[in-house]
């Protein structure tokens, strides 16, 4: 499974829910939320 930095938390989680996306400069993304508090998390790259 993917990881991504949660900001709220301070530490690496385990992404919910994945959803790859293209951000607006056309790189790829990976966006989901945080198991723990429920917030966005954000990861740039394939």
């Amino acid at each position: 499974m993917a990881q991504a930095y949660c900001v709220k938390d301070k530490k690496k989680v385990e992404v919910q829910s994945p959803q790859q996306i293209t951000m607006k400069n056309g790189k790829p993304a990976l966006q989901g939320i945080c198991p723990d508090c429920g917030g966005k998390v954000f990861k740039i790259g394939g």
